[in-house]
């Protein structure tokens, strides 16, 4: 079984910290610990995980830290490195690198810009162009989450920070009954914020793929699939990013506990192995764990 590195891993503890954004999303308002992941991960080949952060408030961000080091330095988990929470445009964003710039677990930052109350354009305001490029001056990496019809400001920013790593989450959060050209008949959390059309998701992706400083993650998807979906209902949306970006530029993501809106985890790197067994050794390598291996610098772990 070819390794797996799953550079998005969520987990929070409901009893040490808040996280509003979960009230209102029944599946999600309960705490995932790192037991939990330990449990639903065994037997899926996955050897080292990435946290990314979950969106705690700002007061929270070095709680946050704090608690995923403890974890990182835990020899009963996977967990090796982490990306944690930040806004770009605050004028303290500085001060607050430097406040963590002694923990080399730390390998990127995002800034969560895709939801309702981001506004379009946020991410190329001035300063937070400024704040992507510095992380890119301290060897940060920046993940981008953004909504799918604002890509194009993710393929300008990207352009203007050409010394930043970009990684950009969730197949830039395309939404595979879109790519798969269904009619999305849904109300729910996803739509408002997914809206999209195939072709602007598939133009973008292409940009973004022409772009050498840009890595797309193969995750999200899943949990914006419908009730019965098969491996065939995702494909088009993974083998199109890997396509755009090829073996050397994708990473994989479970996006877990997020991913059970859609499907438990075993199901999702199954599905995502059996997309790969199309493509030769070489590239299934890169795919699943060699890439994230020297992305998110952890060779010394494998």
């Amino acid at each position: 079984m070819i390794p797996i590195i799953d550079t998005h891993q969520h987990l929070w503890d409901l009893s040490q910290i808040s996280l509003p954004w979960t009230k209102n999303l029944e599946l999600m308002n309960r705490s995932y610990l790192m037991s939990d992941y330990v449990e639903a991960s065994d037997g899926m080949g996955i050897v080292g995980s990435v946290y990314m952060e979950v969106d705690v408030t700002p007061e929270q961000r070095l709680i946050e830290i704090d608690q995923i080091t403890e974890h990182c330095a835990e020899s009963g988990n996977p967990m090796k490195a982490m990306v944690i929470s930040g806004d770009p445009n605050s004028n303290q964003f500085n001060e607050y690198l430097d406040s963590v710039s002694g923990n080399d677990l730390i390998k990127g930052l995002r800034c969560v810009l895709h939801v309702d109350e981001r506004e379009k354009g946020y991410c190329l305001r001035k300063d937070f162009v400024d704040g992507v490029k510095e992380l890119g001056r301290r060897g940060l990496l920046f993940s981008i989450c953004i909504r799918p019809s604002e890509l194009s400001d993710a393929v300008k920013l990207a352009k203007q920070c050409p010394e930043t790593v970009f990684i950009l989450d969730h197949c830039g959060n395309a939404d595979p009954n879109i790519i798969n050209g269904e009619t999305l008949g849904r109300e729910e959390y996803w739509a408002s914020l997914y809206k999209h059309t195939k072709s602007g998701w598939e133009d973008s992706m292409g940009e973004l793929g022409n772009l050498s400083n840009v890595i797309c993650k193969i995750s999200g998807i899943v949990a914006r699939t419908e009730q019965g979906w098969t491996v065939d209902h995702l494909a088009p949306t993974v083998n199109y990013c890997l396509d755009a970006f090829g073996s050397e530029r994708v990473v994989f993501g479970s996006d877990w506990p997020v991913c059970l809106f859609g499907s438990n985890l075993m199901g999702w790197v199954t599905a995502y192995r059996e997309i790969l067994a199309e493509r030769d050794t070489g590239f299934q390598h890169n795919a699943m764990h060699r890439t994230a291996e020297r992305v998110y610098s952890l060779e010394k772990w494998f």
